[in-house]
């Protein structure tokens, strides 16, 4: 690895805008944007997939990799992750560097600590719940529901034990629980935010409660904000570190995409365009939700406009959307992947509903049989999009060279039109309804009565111009992870709503999703020796 200070040298960064963390992470400072945004934006290049299979689609692997091969062929690109959550790294999933010849270093601070991201935003959250609980012990002068407190602790670690809890004090008992740091409105905050006064009111909005008399209660009325901006104040300032071929990557901070909004931050992605001609993002599962939420909120929210969709596929994995079993899944199986490949086909159309450019890369295995890479390309064409490989894990940027190349011809060719799925106008319903019947290929769409009621609270306090963020499997298309492929006539069910008034979006909660997920019985923490 290089000396952080000469990964910015590379940027042209100069050293007293390089705020060190030892010596192979840093964070750009708050100055540093100012003095640069005037330049011209480079291309903003998204990395999506198709749904997550368990053998993993390797889109973080990519996005590493095609930065490193527009590198490799003489293009200036820079790439843009997520900050890992220390939930995955010791869940089944694992960690958020890439893999094998297309990894960003050092990886194992990235993995865990980093440069304290995530714990500083679990304090602040935890510092506006304590706050809460404070103002009711102590005389209650805003009338706060005890029963009707909006915003949980969060903790950055699978617990599912905490997912419901009792708070039983002299006082003060009432009924709540744990989500994980990555799902908090204060993660999406900071995601959105571009400057510290934009956070400090964004802070300010949280809806945190209602009163006794169904007032709303926001974090400013707690006088806490200041505490909580004193917690996060370095949160803001992206981390720089690089890829295992030494070439730049910033890696700021991390929302799930099945129970958040699932993309880097703001302030990284505009960085990213300032310093290269080639800016590679990714938003975390596959289009129906990451990509969902990076054109409907995220480039909505921040004014963006991206060049070119990608979508991530392998060939394994639309085998097992063909329902193969794992342990076959390795041997050639045309018919399988017949079965299984219109799940890509789903992800294709989703991605052109945003007026952009869209091609298809092939994650390839050395398991992939000629006669399966074939049919994959034969299939993708017929969407008259382009296709190509990628070999990054096991050859780093000489193994995607290739898929740089076509990168490069597609965007010298072809305008991007983005245009967001839906209008703000609609209403919460329509919106949703669009969501799910347009992009997840729902039928129909089911409304609990609690979401219908809340729904109608978000409608009279003047929320109903939201964008959507939708929580739900990504496993599958529809809300239920066993149904794999590209289902057809099946419902959506909305269990509740949730006002992220802060955040400046509606979060609807859609079929059995957790905010805090659990080990699973066979976890990553077992690896570490």
């Amino acid at each position: 690895m290089k000396n952080i200070i000469q990964i910015g040298d590379l940027l042209n960064i100069p050293e007293e805008n390089i705020e060190l963390y030892g010596k192979y992470k840093a964070k750009i400072s708050d100055e540093y944007y100012n003095k640069i945004q005037k330049r011209k934006n480079g291309k903003l290049i998204l990395m999506t997939s198709i749904n997550p299979t368990p053998f993993g689609e390797g889109k973080t692997t990519q996005s590493i990799g095609l930065s490193m091969g527009l590198n490799k062929i003489g293009k200036r690109s820079i790439v843009v992750l997520r900050e890992p959550s220390l939930g995955p790294v010791f869940g089944i999933k694992g960690g958020a560097i890439g893999g094998g010849k297309a990894t960003v270093e050092p990886q194992e601070d990235i993995n865990l600590h980093f440069t304290g991201d995530f714990h500083a935003i679990t304090s602040a959250n935890n510092l506006l719940c304590s706050v809460i609980d404070n103002h009711i012990y102590n005389g209650n002068e805003l009338n706060i529901d005890k029963d009707r407190i909006l915003i949980k602790r969060v903790i950055d670690m699978n617990d599912r034990s905490l997912r419901d809890i009792t708070i039983n004090g002299k006082k003060l008992s009432y009924n709540t629980g744990f989500e994980i740091t990555a799902a908090s409105e204060i993660m999406a905050i900071c995601c959105l935010a571009e400057n510290k006064e934009d956070l400090r009111k964004m802070l300010g909005n949280i809806l945190v409660a209602f009163t006794l008399d169904n007032k709303p209660v926001y974090a400013r009325q707690l006088e806490v904000v200041g505490a909580m901006m004193a917690l996060l104040k370095d949160v803001l300032k992206p981390n720089l570190v690089q890829t295992v071929e030494e070439t730049p990557c910033i890696v700021h901070l991390g929302p799930f995409a099945n129970i958040a909004h699932g993309c880097n931050s703001v302030l990284s992605t505009k960085i990213g365009l300032k310093l290269s001609d080639y800016c590679v993002v990714e938003a975390g599962f596959g289009s129906d939700l990451g990509a969902e939420k990076f054109m409907d909120i995220k480039c909505r929210k921040a004014s963006l406009k991206p060049d070119l969709a990608i979508i991530v596929a392998t060939v394994k994995a639309l085998k097992y959307n063909g329902y193969v079993s794992m342990e076959n899944i390795t041997e050639e199986n045309i018919d399988a992947l017949k079965k299984g490949i219109v799940n890509l086909g789903k992800h294709i159309e989703n991605m052109k509903k945003y007026h952009v450019p869209v091609m298809v890369c092939i994650n390839k295995y050395q398991t992939d049989t000629q006669k399966e890479i074939d049919f994959l390309k034969e299939y993708v064409n017929k969407y008259d999009v382009d296709v190509e490989i990628s070999q990054a894990y096991e050859m780093g940027s000489d193994g995607t060279k290739d898929f740089a190349k076509k990168v490069v011809k597609i965007l010298d060719n072809t305008t991007s039109n983005y245009k967001p799925l839906y209008d703000l106008e609609m209403s919460i319903q329509d919106k949703i309804n669009k969501i799910c019947k347009e992009i997840y290929g729902a039928s129909d769409v089911k409304y609990l009565d609690e979401a219908v009621k809340n729904i109608e609270i978000a409608n009279v306090n003047g929320y109903g111009d939201l964008p959507i963020c939708i929580a739900k499997t990504p496993s599958s298309l529809s809300d239920d992870p066993k149904i794999l492929g590209r289902p057809e006539n099946f419902t959506i069910t909305i269990k509740n709503i949730k006002i992220d008034a802060g955040a400046g979006f509606i979060v609807a909660y859609a079929g059995n999703i957790m905010t805090l997920p659990g080990l699973g019985k066979s976890s990553k923490y077992k690896d570490f020796k």
